[in-house]
């Protein structure tokens, strides 16, 4: 009868590769973090453990604080930009402190090293004219009234795509014209629900019969009764897009980033876009406030006499 190994610092089997799948199987079943989540831990430390792997180093004990400078150094030289570098190196510190913790490793190799800063990029947004374009469209047909539904309550409530595609019908107050929302770390948030986008809910619970019974509590599901899946969505907003004639790419965090535009611009308050999105840190949401800059400085250097600012006088630009 064997007997079961327990593993220990020295361990020839505790490689790179098994320890991640621990990690990972710590943060889906005592974290219980998202599938997606999970999913890019697992992309990023798979590529660190083959940056790792092509410096033959197998086991975390062996790997120094120069190793993952020279990593994120060789992944910097291949096109990776400073946002993605850093997520790297968040998951690296993340998996250290979990080997820490299990007396896996004795240091964590990431916790002094720093990505290259990249220049901020503002999101890509809808006006409302575009907004309202995209969604006027008829609903003749029972996947025609689903989609506007889905679009309807992604602008309505400025929903994250993984958000959308888990509802059920309990987390929807229909009298109080409210949505309780699981986010990121499995927080909860009340977000309001438009006129529209309940009208056009209400529409499709009636009609999605066509393609569930009342036993299916998931609220947007595909001909065959079962949930969409977040591609499936992504590929109805695409294709209405396409249909209604926008010529930019149109995706569902497009519609969230155009809710959260539109909201500020219209209210100013910053705090209450942070709690509507769902921001653990209102940083996050401050980049909306140089969105609504640029809508004003356009504004701005359209009206007024003396705005051209463009045009100044130097020796290199004279009139």
């Amino acid at each position: 009868m064997s007997s079961l190994v327990v593993p220990t610092l020295n361990s020839p089997m505790q490689n790179l590769t098994e320890l991640t799948q621990r990690f990972l199987d710590y943060l889906r079943v005592e974290r219980g973090l998202s599938p997606l989540t999970i999913k890019a831990y697992q992309r990023d430390l798979q590529s660190f453990s083959s940056g790792m792997a092509a410096r033959s180093i197998e086991q975390p004990e062996q790997v120094s604080e120069h190793d993952v400078r020279a990593f994120i150094a060789a992944m910097h030289r291949k096109g990776q930009g400073g946002k993605t570098l850093q997520r790297l190196l968040s998951a690296i510190r993340s998996f250290y402190r979990w080997l820490l913790r299990e007396n896996l490793a004795k240091a964590n190799p990431a916790l002094s090293v720093r990505a290259p800063k990249s220049g901020r990029k503002l999101p890509a947004t809808l006006d409302t004219d575009a907004v309202s374009h995209l969604l006027d469209f008829p609903c003749d047909s029972t996947l025609a009234i689903r989609d506007k539904a889905i679009m309807e309550l992604f602008y309505s409530s400025g929903l994250r795509l993984a958000e959308l595609a888990g509802l059920v019908w309990d987390q929807f107050d229909q009298h109080g014209g409210m949505l309780t929302v699981t986010g990121k770390g499995n927080k909860t948030r009340m977000v309001p629900v438009g006129g529209k986008a309940l009208a056009a809910l209400l529409v499709w619970r009636k009609a999605r019969t066509e393609f569930a019974g009342t036993d299916q509590a998931t609220v947007f599901v595909g001909r065959t009764g079962e949930r969409l899946t977040p591609r499936a969505i992504q590929g109805r907003v695409r294709y209405w897009a396409r249909k209604q004639g926008l010529p930019q790419n149109v995706y569902p965090h497009l519609l969230r980033h155009s809710f959260a535009s539109h909201m500020l611009e219209s209210s100013g308050d910053l705090r209450a876009v942070q709690e509507l999105l769902g921001h653990s840190d209102i940083s996050t949401t401050q980049i909306y406030t140089h969105l609504d800059f640029q809508h004003l400085a356009k504004v701005y250097d359209q009206a007024h006499p003396r705005a051209k600012r463009t045009r100044l006088k130097t020796p290199e630009n004279k009139d």
